[in-house]
């Protein structure tokens, strides 16, 4: 999908795009391709040529940071398919103050398959933390550019988020599904142990303050329901993707991703 983005040309949106898809031009070398394309000046034509000489050699010595800065936040899910195999899916809990008074109390982090959970005073630190981070290349939370992501950064200031950023709760919204994680779950049919239903982020406060109260069972509790949050980002991912690839993408590959959701 990267390979097929225009919209990081200064004066392409989202329509233009879609035109340029339309006419058969499907990628940046398709676009180069051609010598002269209706609706661009000779000009302008060898300017987006230009333009798109560097985003190829940046693509192949994998510099996403140059795509990051270019493409607005709502379009890092192009991100996603070149980057499925190092992405990292991250949520937090926190002792339900503002970053200014609060405390980050758990950290889940999904990646490979694999997920680990950072305690506060045990495993939690922010060269941890960090060492995570440095291993992926596109980051996924659900609402984490406006939660998580600044919290912890305002308790970890020396902490580096880099890498694009995939937020499945703005995605959620473009395609039309609104609330909150647990409930666009459900309506999309993800699952969650029955002994985590119904536990929300408020919970996860109160079972931080019985477990610092002495209670070790609702220490197993909060860290189950934060796994089950973040391993719950990986279906969600890979759903939400697809319908934007749909949606969003060009006509052959969102034709293509439509029929492989119905024969899923």
């Amino acid at each position: 999908m990267l390979t097929s983005t225009f919209v990081f040309l200064q004066g392409i949106g989202p329509v233009t795009e879609r035109r340029l898809w339309r006419d058969g031009l499907r990628d940046w070398d398709c676009f180069l391709k051609q010598a002269r394309i209706p609706g661009l000046s000779r000009d302008r034509k060898a300017w987006y040529d230009a333009e798109l000489v560097v985003a190829q050699s940046e693509f192949e010595t994998a510099n996403l940071a140059y795509f990051a800065s270019r493409l607005k936040r709502r379009d890092h899910w192009r991100f996603y398919e070149l980057c499925r195999r190092y992405t990292i899916y991250l949520d937090i809990e926190t002792t339900g103050a503002s970053p200014d008074e609060g405390d980050v109390t758990v950290v889940g982090l999904h990646r490979n398959g694999r997920t680990i959970t950072l305690v506060r005073g045990e495993t939690l630190t922010t060269d941890r933390l960090q060492a995570e981070l440095d291993q992926a290349r596109l980051l996924v939370t659900f609402f984490g550019t406006a939660f998580d992501v600044p919290f912890l950064t305002a308790r970890f200031p020396r902490l580096r988020f880099t890498m694009p950023h995939f937020d499945l709760c703005f995605a959620a919204r473009r395609l039309g599904l609104h609330g909150g994680l647990k409930r666009i779950e459900q309506e999309l049919g993800i699952q969650r142990p029955s002994a985590l239903r119904g536990l929300d982020g408020w919970d996860a406060v109160r079972l931080w303050a019985q477990w610092c109260g002495g209670d070790s069972a609702a220490r197993d509790l909060l860290l189950a329901y934060n796994t089950a949050d973040v391993d719950n980002l990986v279906p969600l991912a890979e759903l939400l993707y697809n319908d934007l690839l749909a949606r969003f993408g060009p006509p052959s590959v969102g034709l293509r991703a439509q029929q492989e959701q119905v024969l899923r």
